[in-house]
């Protein structure tokens, strides 16, 4: 009997699992089942280059459809699942197809976390998260002048560069004490800050947005300061929330997202999710985790495919990223939570290019690169191996990365 493998969700970790099936000797049935009436591509480029007008929906595909076609991977596009029967093994459609499967694969992913106030449903506010969302965002940046956007995080940031290399007036208000506050040091914050002042973009901190109004001019952002800000539009990203809601009704264990072995695997065996919405345990931090992180999605959707095919190996991968703003790579490896001391090696006031290296009890844990490669990846091959690194000399421009590592 013919067996398959039934993938929800088209994303990162879809494209790779099924692809990866077929390269490890899976010989069975393939399907994916996608929301979204477009083959998986990739996200990372939605508030860059696909938002500025430099890539089209063709340049940021994963693969190009002729891949799927000679794996003999069915692609359905444009249909929700509604629900998943463990018992029966079996997912329906929302347009009522039922399809069996021997194991099935959660990549659903999350979906943007809504500003509960008034007025964030008018026209001319955005969220942003798909492809719909940024061609409606690049149709509407065409006739307008000025931008609010609400939440100071990469995705805010990189879309604020974005609408300002395209010459609009841009203000980014973030509720926090300062930018990037969740996930980086107030050195990193501070640059990022200058740099965005340098490059026109206003950014006002300690402000929450209270409500969007429509005025005769457009629309107008209260907010929690007593200042009111005016825009031809407003663009809303306060992070994401997991897609567990089919899991949890099925009864899968749920943490912070689908709770996952280090294959992957759910607490029911015949069930893997990967991606964002998976929560899983990373040994190199002794800690589970949910990353939203391209890496991640693809590192997990390989260890999926391999344990189907019978050849298991566990996940242990470094957690690592990146974010492209204006002329700036920022590359991030490992995760600097918890850290109790940082280490600039550069010049992060006045320059832009510079790396800052965390510790958390004298102990080497994640690097910030900006526009800096090598310091990446030295700090990624020292936290892969467990490496620690020497405090005294990091700072040191003269001294030689390679001599930095502690005795």
């Amino acid at each position: 009997m013919v067996k398959s493998v039934v993938i929800i969700g088209a994303s990162h970790a879809a494209a790779q699992t099924c692809v990866s099936l077929r390269q490890g000797g899976w010989e069975g049935d393939i399907t994916v089942i996608g929301d979204e009436a477009v083959l998986p591509y990739h996200r990372p480029p939605l508030s860059k280059d696909f938002l500025s007008g430099q890539k089209s929906i063709d340049d940021i595909l994963i693969r190009p459809a002729e891949v799927y076609e000679k794996a003999k991977i069915d692609l359905k596009l444009g249909h929700r699942v509604g629900s998943i029967n463990r018992h029966e093994k079996s997912v329906l459609t929302d347009d009522g197809q039922v399809f069996s499967y021997d194991k099935l694969v959660l990549t659903t992913g999350a979906r943007i976390r809504r500003l509960p106030i008034a007025g964030e449903d008018l026209e001319g506010v955005f969220y942003l998260r798909d492809t719909k969302d940024v061609l409606a965002i690049k149709a509407k940046a065409e006739t307008a002048t000025k931008a609010v956007i609400i939440g100071g995080g990469y995705i805010g940031l990189e879309t604020a560069a974005s609408l300002r290399k395209q010459g609009l007036e841009v203000v980014v208000l973030e509720a926090m004490p300062r930018i990037l506050q969740r996930v980086t040091a107030p050195e990193m914050s501070q640059f990022y800050k200058r740099i965005h002042k340098e490059e026109g973009v206003e950014i006002f901190e300690t402000v929450i947005a209270s409500e969007i109004q429509k005025t005769d001019k457009g629309l107008s952002v209260s907010t929690s300061c007593e200042k009111t800000f005016q825009a031809d539009m407003v663009i809303i990203g306060i992070g994401v929330i997991p897609n567990i809601d089919l899991a949890e009704t099925a009864g899968l264990n749920i943490g912070n997202g689908i709770e996952v072995n280090a294959f992957c695997q759910t607490s029911d065996p015949d069930i893997y999710a990967a991606g964002d919405v998976s929560w899983h345990y990373n040994a190199i931090y002794d800690t589970h985790l949910r990353l939203e992180s391209v890496p991640n999605a693809t590192e997990q959707a390989k260890v999926v495919a391999q344990h189907i095919n019978g050849t298991p190996k566990p996940y242990n991968s470094l957690p690592w990223f990146w974010s492209d703003q204006f002329d700036l790579k920022l590359q991030i490896a490992g995760l600097s939570t918890g850290y109790d001391e940082v280490i600039i090696r550069g010049d992060a006031e006045t320059s832009r290019n510079f790396a800052a290296y965390y510790f958390k009890k004298g102990r080497f844990i994640a690097v910030d690169a900006v526009n800096a490669p090598r310091d990446f990846m030295f700090g990624k091959m020292s936290l892969t191996k467990g490496v620690n690194l020497d405090r005294s000399k990091l700072a040191n421009l003269s001294i030689d990365l390679k001599n930095c590592v502690a005795l």
